[in-house]
């Protein structure tokens, strides 16, 4: 920098000192360099007098170039001090400006957020001629849409607009451009109170109704993409909520507004779902500024990055299960929640533990970095409602630059307790180099989840299509698309009146192994019966594409000849960029001690202590140490009976003359699907079909059922329900038909029965002889037995051929059922800790059998266990060392075999025929409309719904977030189109009133929407919820609206722990 006191006509910019090391060599030339300008300065003057100049001339001369040095010196300064400024400016301000940080008045500093005054200043002036655009827009296009849209509002009319003088303010500006140089990203904090006041009259109503008064406040994220080296230099403009805004709107007249018959829906909960739909991420609002961009691209951009979730254990929680009224300490049964933007799971809970260990395993999208975070919250599972036992947030900007997070955090809201987490950042790769190395580690991946590792995801952006066929008539088809990978299936929403739509929807999925899986894509009429055309994209051909990417046309199969979709299908392989094999961590130490706590679980610890020395080894043990959870599963039986009046879909002359069907039952459950036989032109088949699958008794579990038409080009759709198993585990036997949805008429007979598991060995022979008299048509054999085998560890292993220790791995295999363990690395005494499970139809015939190996190669040992061995230990359980076979003779491997015979209801009582009477009639089936049964009484609830209800310290609001429904009652043929909605009591106003999405022909919907409301905690408790479940009815229909109501005193729930619960419904009083 310049100093002040420089000399004029001096260079201001201090040269750089010499160093005093500079080698003779460089002096001499900087000597010489110095005499050749001065004799280049003297020149002139020489000159000057060998021609006899004036000395004038010289003079003019030098004060011309004296003049053009020191403008040139003035340039070059302000330019590097501008520059300096720009890359210093803190520093510059705090030791140039206030001389010494010390005098730093309290109030400046540097954050990441930016005040924006000449923004607000901006808007604040433009704000009339905003509310003179919106005036004009509501008038003459807002309203004549409304109008055109009922014809009871075809007198409506905004009688006054007018926005107030409030403009909306941006309190702050945070700027992203480290993340993507393609990109400006930029945090809009806005927040906006206003005095807008807008009145809407229907005159054949004489209804008036408004708005007076509006506030806003949320984050909004604006990302300008892609940069262009062209005007306007930005390709579009993407804009998005990271989380749901506070929206508070003051009505006016709105209960007049409810009243009028088609705006019975309108309220400020559907404003904020309408901006949700559009604004709040996973969604975008994405304005194109230039041709020829991929919106649904930039709508629904490939996600940052994957994150795997290990929930690994919790240890000092809070005890809630207390007995005498908390005089004495009990135990809690803890489980988790674990939430990521709208995505949501839970584990398992673990039975009177403070010291719970899952090991379960979640991956989640992760849309935006920095901004999204990671929320898990514990629970103690109770059965009326569930206590708080803590919660944690971690922001997913810290994972995403560690790559992976393996720690302990501190639960808050809670007085102790604290969970252990290991994040794991999974980067997208474009090349399928990896992909085996991948596939290889996530198959030594152990967890208690049903769903394996993720190898990739596949992103699939659906364009358009073009020329499909016409429906019936010649009349233009109303085009939907369903993308289908292994059991997950996605849809678009629907293009009515086109034959050449244009969707822009994106998917996402999650792919196991793509050399095995394929994309099956159905372009169907907004019915869901009439097929348009399909296709099916193995992913080995994505595989084979340059950056894993194919853009392009398909020409669609069973369509029109010129019928064609455009679809852009992207797959990225899931890699976690460190060295670390992504393996769950080993267990928490236990505390030394005489005795183990409960649930504990040991673990194999360093032998060398502190400072190196040696630890005296332990003796093995004598018998196994399983997790709590093992041997938990369960048995479905699933006994497909027969199906009544379905629809005929083979229809002959154009449909003048009805056909029959061809009907089989496609049957989902737990990542496995059935497929029944398929009974040739039959509207009542008859299968007497058998199916058994082992299940883990996690929340949420859903059983699906389909049907369809075997045809030759495409299956028509028949119909579906679906079945909780929470309700089949409750009930143990269910017998009854259960009517078919999305279609009009059809329903299928089924026998559930989730099997009791007994240690009685005299029930064995009474099940094996009613086993042997059923036959089945798909010739199954039912199960007498469920087997559990926990390998813990081997000992004593013989080395490799050449001399080196061994990888081990065991499998298990069982009457052609096999499993294998991860592969454990280099050691003779290898230790596994895995679980594994196998039906077994007869045990006295029945041989397990288990080989070790090296890496699958080399044996190194085996064992054969009849399963008649087990018959005959207490409690039929075999835990202890057995000797391998084909080893040293000190070869032994650790584990337990046991037992649990399945025992079923049908073998203790012998019904004759037509004396089975279902033992449970779930109350989701309306069993009164339908025949063949006689249900007394009218005394059933119509239904449940899943709440939670809690205050949050943080926020200082009440929040209410509604799950789902279950067990509703029809409320006509189809079913119901069920929504929610609730007021917070003694205020009816608009402020304390919302509503949930309508989920379409569903008894058993889930909505998993959250409500927030600005109360004290006081002022909560006070507040009486009065909540109903309806369905969506038109204004002319007969049907009933009100399914059921439940009405709660919050004063009497304990809102700071947060309660989740199922409630019953009350039907509404005659």
């Amino acid at each position: 920098m310049p100093t002040a006191d420089a000399e004029p006509g001096m260079s201001r910019i201090s040269a750089p000192p010499a160093s005093p090391s500079q080698p003779p060599g460089e002096r001499a030339v900087s000597v010489l360099w110095s005499f050749g300008k001065c004799l280049g300065a003297l020149l002139p003057v020489y000159l000057a007098g060998y021609y006899g100049f004036s000395i004038s001339v010289v003079l003019f001369g030098l004060m011309i170039y004296m003049g053009w040095k020191h403008s040139r010196i003035d340039k070059v300064m302000r330019l590097k001090s501008a520059m300096y400024l720009l890359e210093n400016e803190m520093e510059v301000t705090t030791e140039k400006v206030f001389r010494t940080k010390k005098d730093l008045p309290p109030w400046v500093n540097f954050p990441d957020v930016e005040k924006v005054e000449w923004l607000n200043k901006i808007l604040q002036q433009a704000w009339p001629f905003v509310g003179q655009y919106l005036e004009k827009l509501l008038v003459e296009t807002i309203a004549p849409a409304i109008r055109a849209s009922s014809i009871h509002l075809q007198t409506l009319s905004f009688t006054k607009v007018n926005i107030g003088d409030k403009a909306v303010k941006v309190v702050g500006v945070k700027a992203h451009t480290e993340h993507d140089k393609r990109q400006v990203m930029l945090d809009l904090y806005l927040s906006y109170a206003g005095d807008v006041e807008i009145n809407v009259e229907i005159k054949k109503y004489f209804c008036k109704a408004g708005v007076k008064g509006i506030q806003l406040h949320g984050k909004l994220r604006v990302i300008l993409e892609p940069l262009i080296g062209d005007v306007p230099l930005v390709g579009a403009i993407t804009m998005f909520f990271i989380r749901r805004p506070k929206l508070d709107i003051n009505w006016t007249g709105l209960t007049n507004l409810l009243d009028i018959p088609g705006l019975n829906a309108m309220s400020d909960t559907m404003i904020m779902d309408a901006i949700a739909s559009y604004l709040v991420l996973p969604n975008r609002l994405t304005v194109p500024l230039v041709a020829d961009l991929h919106v649904a691209q930039l709508r629904s951009p490939l996600p940052r990055g994957v994150v795997r979730i290990h929930l690994l254990e919790a240890e000092d929680l809070t005890a809630k299960d207390t007995v005498i009224k908390g005089l004495i300490d009990g135990k809690s049964d803890p489980y988790a929640v674990v939430r990521v933007g709208t995505q949501i799971f839970t584990s398992h809970h673990v039975d009177s533990n403070l010291n719970p260990q899952w090991r379960e395993m979640f991956e989640v999208i992760v849309h935006e970095v920095p901004g999204q975070e990671l929320e898990v919250e514990v629970f103690d599972k109770d059965p009326d409602q569930d206590d708080f036992l803590g919660r944690v947030k971690v922001d997913l900007d810290i994972v995403k630059k560690a790559r992976v997070v393996d720690d302990w955090f501190s639960l808050r809201d809670v007085p102790s307790g604290s969970i252990h987490l290991r994040l794991e950042w999974l980067s997208l790769l474009s090349s399928a180099d990896r992909l085996s190395e991948v596939i290889q580690k996530n198959q030594n991946l152990t967890s208690k989840t049903a769903d394996p590792p993720s190898a990739a995801i596949l992103a699939v952006y659906l364009d358009q299509a073009h020329e499909l066929p016409m429906r019936k008539g010649n009349k233009d088809p109303s085009p939907m698309v369903q993308v289908s990978i292994q059991d997950t299936t996605k849809e678009s929403k629907t293009c009515y009146g086109t034959n050449s739509p244009v969707w822009e929807d994106a998917f996402t999925f999650f792919i196991q192994d793509p050399r095995k899986q394929d994309i099956d894509i159905q372009v169907k009429d907004d019915d869901r019966a009439l097929s348009l055309g399909s296709l099916t994209i193995p992913l080995t051909r994505i595989m084979g594409t340059h950056d894993l990417t194919m853009d392009q046309w398909f020409q669609l199969e069973n369509s029109g000849s010129a019928s064609r979709i455009y679809i852009k299908i992207v797959l990225r392989v899931l890699w976690l960029s460190d060295d670390t094999t992504p393996t769950t961590p080993s267990p928490r130490p236990l505390p030394s001690g005489p005795g183990m706590g409960q649930g504990g679980i040991t673990s194999e610890l360093n032998p060398l202590g502190p400072g190196g020395l040696a630890k005296p080894q332990p003796t093995r043990p004598l018998h196994t140490t399983p997790d709590p959870e093992f041997a938990t599963e369960g048995v479905l039986r699933i006994h497909l009976m027969e199906a009544q009046t379905l629809i005929a879909k083979d229809n002959f002359m154009g449909g003048m003359v009805k056909g029959k069907s061809d009907p089989y039952v496609k049957i989902r459950v737990a990542g496995i699907t059935f497929r029944s036989h398929t009974i040739k032109e039959n509207l009542n088949p008859i299968w007497n079909e058998l199916y058994e699958v082992i299940l883990t008794q996690l929340p949420g579990q859903e059983i699906q059922f389909e049907l369809f038409d075997k045809d030759i080009d495409q299956d028509d759709f028949l119909g579906r329900f679906k079945l909780n198993l929470r309700d089949i585990i409750s009930a143990q036997f269910i017998d009854t038909w259960y009517t078919l949805n999305d279609v009009k008429s059809g329903r299928v007979h089924l026998v559930l029965e989730w099997l009791p598991r007994v240690s009685e060995l005299p029930r064995l022979e009474q099940i094996l002889q009613y086993q042997s008299q059923q036959s089945y048509q798909n010739k199954v054999v039912p199960s007498a037995a469920l087997l559990f085998v926990y390998v813990e560890r081997a000992h004593g292993l013989p080395l490799k051929k050449s001399g080196k220790e061994p990888k081990v791995g065991a499998e298990i295999i069982l009457k052609g059922v096999s499993n294998k363990t991860k592969v454990y690395e280099r050691s003779t005494s290898p230790r596994w800790d895995e679980a594994f499970h196998f039906l077994v139809r007869d045990p006295r015939d029945e041989t397990l059998t288990i080989k070790l190996s090296h890496s699958w190669g080399q044996a190194l040992g085996s064992l054969t266990l009849p399963l008649r061995e087990v018959l005959v230990e207490p409690g039929l359980v075999l835990d202890r060392w057995l000797s391998l076979d084909g080893a040293l003779p000190e070869s032994q491997i650790l584990l337990r075999a046991t037992l649990k015979i399945l025992d079923t209801q049908l073998a203790v009582s012998q019904f004759s025929e037509g004396e089975v009477v279902p033992k449970w009639d779930p109350s989701h089936l309306d069993l009164r409309h339908r025949t063949g049964f006689n249900v007394a009484g009218d005394n059933t609830s119509p239904g449940q719904v899943k709440l939670t209800i809690g205050y949050s310290s943080e926020e200082n609001r009440l929040f209410i977030t509604i799950y789902a429904c279950r067990a509703l009652v029809a409320c006509s043929k189809d079913g119901a189109d069920p929504y929610v909605s609730f007021l917070l009591l003694p205020d009816k106003k608009a402020t304390t009133k919302r509503r949930t999405a309508t989920k379409k022909r569903d008894l058993n919907p889930e909505f998993n929407e959250r409500f927030d409301f600005d109360f004290s905690l006081e002022e909560s408790m006070q507040r009486r919820l009065d909540l109903s479940v309806k369905h969506s009815v038109s204004f002319m229909s007969r049907e009933k609206e009100l399914i059921g109501k439940l009405q709660l005193d919050l004063e009497q729930i304990d809102l700071k722990t947060g309660v989740t619960q199922w409630y019953n419904l009350v039907a509404e009083a005659n």
